[in-house]
């Protein structure tokens, strides 16, 4: 049977997009599209790997004070602005990330060719913050007040060793907030609402080391014993569903000065992943017990000396779920289907949504509007301007409109 929204909120969205500001605020941001544009490609200019995004926290920052909120960079490296309600509605956060997976030195360059902006991080998450950007514009030039606070936030550390770090600081200092709204790329239509769990771990192989030749069976290897390790993972077999995965990412060792001797220590790192906190947790206790047999076995190999290992975690999210009928979800179901597209509900991700959702916030992130945003994390990332991209800025707004509530309809968010 396929998805149907409540009678509740188709109810209340049709008396919202019945409601002559907010047709006015939409009307506002199809004609606003060429300044938002101008705003995206001004601020992928601005180099923000992962632990780097301060100087475009400040020029985001810069930006909302432009219209009119008392905007700031949080504690965390955050940029905040909060758009205060009239009372008797939910709290809303509506946020995109601040960093990108590029290096400082990548090259940054706007590109327009045909119907395409090209630039490493036009789309993840600079378009996200774009959207964000867009939401406060429409409310404020359409005279919109909400009733619940709404909470425009670009946030930091999304990407890799990041491990959404940003948006977990956000929601776990402001208890207030009842929905999140994230917006991750291009599109409207991609909904995502389950948390898929992360966890990421550097483990270092220690022995003796030695002369390739001299320390010959008197020494166990610790890149032997990481090469046993390897093998055994690469022979898991893990669930389609709940989808689970593996990948030993990294393996470090020795130098090219010292292609004759017998490392002291070998490094690996391995990323694991499951829509299931269960199955996350029993491949965990597989992949370690795996380490354990590899040292166990280069030990016993040459009975001479021991090979131990060390641990980093590096990156830790829950897996978490809704139910897909919750209001947000239903709400940007219903938004999507507003905007002339079919909703597509992603189960599983690696979004701030994680967060939100490990805070037990209702909570959905935005992206994927199929063809708008193509290559992200590569050189050739590029963004889709057709001419109807715009709607990928108006589905955030509609949705922060249901869930804070205003006038015209209370908020869904029960």
């Amino acid at each position: 049977m396929s998805y149907q929204v409540s009678e509740n909120v188709k109810n209340k969205m049709a008396a919202l997009v019945a409601d002559e500001k907010v047709k006015k605020a939409l009307d506002f941001i199809k004609a606003d599209r060429d300044v938002i544009l101008d705003k995206q490609c001004e601020l992928t200019l601005i180099p923000a790997p992962t632990h780097h995004e301060a100087e475009k926290a400040k020029r985001f920052v810069e930006m909302m004070q432009e219209e009119g909120l008392e905007a700031y960079i949080d504690e965390y490296g955050n940029a905040v602005a909060i758009r205060k309600g009239t009372g008797g509605g939910k709290n809303v956060l509506v946020e995109g990330h601040l960093d990108t997976v590029f290096p400082l030195d990548t090259k940054l360059e706007i590109i327009r060719e045909g119907d395409y902006i090209k630039c490493p991080g036009i789309v993840d998450d600079t378009r996200g913050l774009a959207a964000v950007l867009s939401t406060l514009r429409a409310l404020n030039a359409a005279g919109i007040q909400t009733k619940g606070d709404i909470h425009f936030v670009g946030t930091v550390k999304e990407e890799g060793t990041g491990a959404l770090r940003g948006m977990q600081y956000y929601v776990q200092h402001h208890p207030e907030l009842d929905a999140s709204i994230s917006v991750d790329g291009d599109g409207w239509s991609d909904i995502t609402f389950e948390a898929t769990g992360i966890q990421t771990y550097e483990v270092v192989f220690h022995g003796i080391g030695g002369h390739a030749s001299g320390a010959f069976g008197k020494v166990a290897n610790p890149i032997h014993a990481a090469a046993r390790a390897i093998a055994k993972i690469a022979d898991f077999e893990v669930p389609a569903y709940p989808r689970t995965t593996y990948a030993v990412t990294n393996l470090e060792a020795g130098n090219y000065s010292a292609v004759h001797a017998i490392v002291p220590a070998a490094t690996i790192r391995f990323n694991f992943r499951s829509n299931d906190q269960g199955e996350l947790m029993k491949l965990r206790d597989r992949i370690f017990a795996a380490i354990e047999e590899a040292c166990k076995e280069e030990t016993d190999r040459w009975g001479m000396d021991t090979i131990t290992y060390t641990v980093e975690h590096i990156c830790d999210v829950n897996a978490g779920t809704q139910d897909p009928h919750t209001p947000i979800v239903e709400g940007a179901v219903a938004v999507a289907e507003f905007l002339g597209d079919e909703a597509v509900l992603s189960k599983g991700g690696s979004t701030n949504c994680n967060r939100a959702i490990e805070a037990g916030l209702q909570a959905v992130c935005l992206g994927g509007g199929r063809d708008y945003g193509a290559g992200c994390h590569t050189l050739d990332e590029q963004f889709l301007i057709d001419g109807n991209e715009y709607k990928g800025c108006q589905a955030p707004m509609l949705l922060a409109l249901l869930c804070a509530g205003t006038d015209a309809a209370d908020s869904i968010c029960e």
